[in-house]
């Protein structure tokens, strides 16, 4: 079994007219999760424009707290209370960050993964030093960086990064608009 944390990526669509039922659902099961051990944080991240796929994001300490989860029969009872509100589920584990971006083929490009992780870092390493700064300005820059990365790290990876990205969900799942040709103003 894994000793990393694991994220499982599950995806429903909407059934027709479903979809304040659905939302409903996927909050529950949010909820739900919480009050398992080993419970890192989850998300739901919407569907880009024109689809009706969403993403929900669950992430646990290590696989076995995750697979007590999944089999357990809270678990269980919620899927059977939504069965009726999606179709077509797909569930897929990964490791590492990029589980907070979506599935393979589906995650944002690597510039847009940066930016969201660099809005969710640069006010939180910003504020930790300022109000840590002069507590650590004695130290040599060694043991410095080593604490506030310590301190920094479990804060970013289980509540700040996952935050972002779901404050930015819309704009990592966008695509660009492309104009044809003929929009495109020609100089004379």
């Amino acid at each position: 079994m894994s000793t990393s944390p694991v994220t499982l990526m599950v995806a429903r669509r909407v059934a027709d007219g479903r979809y304040q039922d659905l939302i409903a659902w996927l909050r529950e099961g949010e909820q739900l999760a919480t009050d398992f051990p080993g419970y890192l944080g989850s998300g739901v991240l919407a569907p880009p424009p024109g689809d009706n796929e969403f993403q929900i994001i669950f992430r646990f300490v290590d696989e076995q707290t995750l697979h007590a989860w999944e089999y357990s029969a809270s678990r269980t009872a919620w899927l059977d209370r939504g069965s009726d509100l999606f179709a077509h589920p797909k569930e897929h584990r990964v490791s590492g960050i990029e589980g907070w971006f979506g599935a393979a083929g589906q995650r944002p490009p690597r510039w847009k993964q940066a930016v969201a992780i660099w809005l969710a870092f640069f006010p939180v390493s910003l504020l930790f030093n300022f109000a840590l700064g002069p507590l650590l300005a004695e130290l040599s820059l060694l043991p410095r960086v080593l604490i506030s990365t310590a301190c920094l790290t479990p804060l970013m990876v289980y509540f700040f990064i996952p935050l972002s990205t779901r404050l930015l969900a819309n704009w990592l799942n966008s695509t660009p608009v492309r104009l044809p040709v003929s929009a495109v103003p020609q100089k004379h």
